[in-house]
């Protein structure tokens, strides 16, 4: 910024030329370009919520036939019983004949398929020590909790359920023995069995203290197991008169065969849990079993289902290892038909607990979804914490085998995430991490693998779910820290054809990349650059994805200069942007055309921007933010395609109209102006310009009057503007302007008057409307707190007194309060404020030395020079 000189210095420059010839710092030359080169910002796209939570949202590119559907029919047969069996570890020989199934014997119709009791004496016996230690290690209160039964409950309900379930035993045993016996002999001498078909309430006391003497069955013998893990049916001997201690096992091996077959004390482990578990399955399980069979009340089943997943989880049965796992299923299966959503959810957690796989792993995760879908359901699934199961389900399951279920239990974290708290809680439990090595698996199957079109359906559920994330702190930090950029840029690559997941990634994009950290690392990622290009030349007419990329370019570009030259530098990149202007250029053209055809029936223009106007805000602020960078500046403003589009803007579009369109749209041009080069498009449609600014100058919106001014504080520099400017009496407007008390309002007004003072024959215009007197008091106002103001002010003067030969005749009255304030701002310690931090200090410190001091100087020293009775100075602080 240079100032004239006087006769034997350099001439007179445009303001916004630099006034310091040595090398000055980035940041310096930052600061001042403040009101030359300008980034825009604007509004980050409004996304509308879906009103209703669907695998696939309402504006989905997939056409229903293609894709898996939200709404779906659900009963007790989409679940086979078949794929619920529990897993063996050891393949056993087929039985010689069929067990029967026993029922209740006081409930005919109870309709719960249990397995026969043990046909033989030794498995009997077996049974009867393993309640024995059962019930000794519940009366020492390490096996069964208490809490399981209400404490004023215990007695009774102990009593009306176990007797049921030991009479009823007692009943199968006998018709067991009978059938044995068609099947092999039996010996009365090798092998007795005594059954009680009553249990006293005081055996079963007895029996709870620990004892067995007095328990439903007497000592027996053991089955013993092969090698191969298949039972030995050969006679073992047992005398009846052999009495067995409390606290000690049921019976010990007897003879070589026994030695042979058990392998050792892992074997017998094994085989106490189970003897263990099968009491505890009659116990505590099989009377809820009994009580779901029965009731009919959804409260009371809701509860039963609550204690019967907590038995489940005390007795270790959860899971795929419990043997008993198929019966408990097929209950659970039923009640499926019951269309009660607080049921569904409490039968959801147990199957899922149950680690079911195949077709009820799929309907049981569509179960999960349909409870999901309905909001009102979101206090009662945080309740029940479904989510952790889900999670446990995207964390264990295999992706290829159950992509199908994994896509219904990814939708139902999805509906899950649409709740505040439940997203809170996602995100606190890890599950960010979770879906980024969802995405990491599905992105490593490729295009040509069977696979890839239905995990595309997954895909979109994951995507959707971190877009729901990214507004939380903690999930964007962990989406840093877990490399998710390089990885979505992956799944956009593969996917660019897929407009479901270039979107739902795009969003995410747009919502994090107003975040500096984000911003920087996703300006990092060289390939995001090629990969925004091809999605704006694959779905132009899209618009919602073209607004969020456009955003995204203008958040990168903002603040990051190699951001600004490596999307300039890649192939095509400005075609682009100009293809893409002119498309939606046209489609507000249609819009507006449309409007005024309409205008008697329509008087009012909606006041927010079109879908139209919206892209080429976003756009022309991309514009706008890559002109910072020099080289970049200097090829866009030789782009003469761009400049007649910007100019086309203004042409076409008032301010009334779409206000921030016409203002960046302007900025840009301002922008673009800076550069003087010899094939500056702005510089041969300079007078264009300046009729579409007058335009705005003359508008009532300050923002747009400021703009115009800015604009033509670069073009003034040329004589052609600056004869414009007073043929057209703009001098008179920018000399108003100063009365604005608006520091930005000022600086640019000044601008464009330090330009038209360097034509000798233009300096007068300052005597018009009080122009110097306007011009000292925005030094008195501004001045301490803005040196470049105040530097540009100085300037000004100073151009205006070249040819001066009395201080008096050429500043008027003012010059006294001049002398006065000139001599109070070039003291140090009056003029820097000392209460700022020193940072800010330091910064105006700067400015002060460099910008303001040198000018100020000059003019207080030709003031005096000129000024032949001085009056007494008095120096007041500011």
């Amino acid at each position: 910024m240079q100032p004239s000189k006087d006769k034997n210095t350099e001439k007179a420059a445009p303001f916004y030329r630099l006034s310091v010839p040595k090398r000055k710092t980035s940041s310096e030359i930052i600061n001042e370009a403040r009101n030359v080169l300008r980034t825009l910002r604007t509004r980050r796209p409004f996304t509308p919520i879906e009103d209703q939570r669907k695998l696939f949202g309402s504006g989905s590119s997939r056409a229903p036939r293609n894709r898996p559907p939200s709404v779906f029919s659900l009963h007790a047969s989409s679940f086979d019983l078949a794929e619920s069996r529990p897993v063996s570890g050891v393949r056993l020989s087929p039985l010689d004949h069929k067990p029967e199934l026993v029922a209740f014997a006081k409930d005919e119709d109870f309709s719960i398929s249990f397995p026969k009791p043990p046909a033989d004496a030794a498995e009997v016996r077996k049974l009867s020590s393993a309640r024995a230690r059962f019930f000794r290690r519940t009366s020492q209160g390490n096996f069964l909790s208490a809490k399981m039964v209400p404490p004023d409950q215990n007695d009774e309900k102990l009593d009306s359920e176990e007797t049921a379930v030991m009479n009823n035993l007692c009943r199968s045993n006998n018709n067991c023995l009978a059938e044995q016996r068609s099947y092999t002999p039996f010996n009365d001498e090798s092998r007795q069995l005594i059954c009680n078909e009553h249990f006293s309430r005081s055996e079963r006391e007895d029996s709870l203290k620990g004892t067995t003497e007095k328990f439903l069955f007497q000592p027996g013998g053991e089955r013993s197991v092969n090698s191969d893990g298949r039972f030995d049916d050969e006679e073992q001997q047992f005398p009846c008169d052999q009495k067995k201690k409390p606290g000690t096992s049921s019976s010990q091996p007897r003879g070589t065969d026994w030695e042979r077959r058990v392998t050792g004390s892992e074997d017998e482990t094994r085989k106490n849990e189970s003897e263990e578990e099968e009491i505890f399955w009659h116990i505590k399980v099989l009377p809820i079993l009994h009580e779901l069979e029965k009731e009919d009340n959804i409260e009371n089943l809701c509860l039963a289902c609550t204690e019967l997943y907590q038995a489940l989880n005390e007795g270790n049965m959860l899971g795929k290892r419990f043997k008993r796992r198929s019966a408990l299923l097929k209950i659970l299966y039923k009640l499926v038909d019951i269309d009660s959503d607080p049921l569904c959810l409490k039968l959801a957690k147990i199957i899922l607990a149950m680690k079911v796989d195949g077709k009820n792993l799929l309907s049981v995760c569509k179960l999960a979804f349909k409870i999901c879908r309905n909001e009102k359901n979101d206090n009662m699934i945080q309740n029940d914490r479904l989510l952790d199961c889900l999670l446990e389900v995207l964390r264990t399951e295999d992706l290829q085998k159950n992509c199908e279920a994994l896509l219904y239990c990814m939708g139902a974290v999805k509906c899950m995430s649409g709740n505040a708290v439940l997203l809170n809680e996602m995100v606190n439990k890890g599950a960010v991490e979770m879906f980024l090595q969802l995405m990491k698996q599905i992105n490593n199957i490729k295009e040509n693998d069977t696979y890839f079109s239905n995990l595309g359906h997954l895909l979109v559920q994951v995507t959707a779910t971190l877009r729901n994330v990214a507004d939380l702190p903690p999930a964007r930090c962990q989406l840093i820290c877990r490399g998710a950029v390089p990885e979505l840029c992956v799944a956009l690559e593969q996917r660019i054809n897929d407009k479901d997941v270039c979107t739902y990634i795009v969003r995410i994009f747009s919502k994090l990349s107003s975040y500096n950290d984000f911003c920087a690392a996703l300006a990092d990622c060289s390939r995001c650059y090629i990969l925004f290009l091809a999605l704006l030349n694959e779905h132009h007419k899209q618009q919602d994805l073209v607004i969020r990329i456009i955003f995204i370019l203008g958040n990168l570009t903002e603040k990051n200069n190699q951001a600004r030259e490596q999307f300039f530098k890649e192939r095509g990149s400005v075609n682009t942007l100009i293809s893409l202007f002119q498309t939606y250029h046209e489609l507000d053209l249609d819009a507006q055309k449309w409007y005024h055809e309409r205008g008697r029936e329509e008087k009012n223009h909606p006041k927010h921007p079109s879908e139209a106007e919206d892209v080429l805000i976003k756009l022309i602020r991309v514009l706008a933010n890559l002109s910072i960078h020099p080289s970049v500046g200097a090829a866009l403003a030789a782009a003469h395609r761009i400049v007649e589009l910007l100019i086309t803007v203004l042409e076409y579009k008032s301010i009334d109209d779409c206000e921030e369109l016409v203002i960046n749209a302007a900025t840009t041009i301002n922008n673009l102006s800076y550069y003087k080069t010899k094939s500056s498009a702005v510089q041969d449609k300079k007078l264009h310009i300046a009729e579409m600014l007058l335009k705005l100058l003359m508008s009532n919106n300050m923002d747009g009057v400021v703009e115009a001014v800015r604009v033509f504080g670069n073009l003034s520099q040329y004589h052609e503007i600056c004869d414009f400017i007073m043929q057209k009496k703009i001098h008179k407007f920018m000399i108003a302007l100063l009365d604005a008390k608006n520091q930005d309002v000022c600086f640019s007004a000044c601008g464009v008057l330090l330009n038209l003072t360097v034509d000798k024959n233009k300096r007068a215009l300052l005597m018009e409307g009080g122009g110097i007197g306007k011009l000292v008091d925005c030094l008195q106002d501004f001045g301490p707190a803005d040196w470049q103001l105040a530097c540009l002010i100085c300037k000004t003067l100073l151009n205006y007194s070249e040819n001066i030969t009395s201080a008096a005749s050429c500043f008027g009255e003012d010059t006294d309060t001049l002398l006065v304030l000139l001599t109070s701002l070039l003291d140090e310690e009056l003029a820097l404020d000392h209460s700022l931090d020193t940072d800010l200090r330091d910064h105006h410190k700067l400015y002060w030395e460099r910008e303001f001091k040198p000018v100020a100087e000059k003019l207080l020293d030709r003031i005096q020079r000129h000024h032949s009775c001085l009056p007494a100075v008095t120096i007041t602080p500011f």
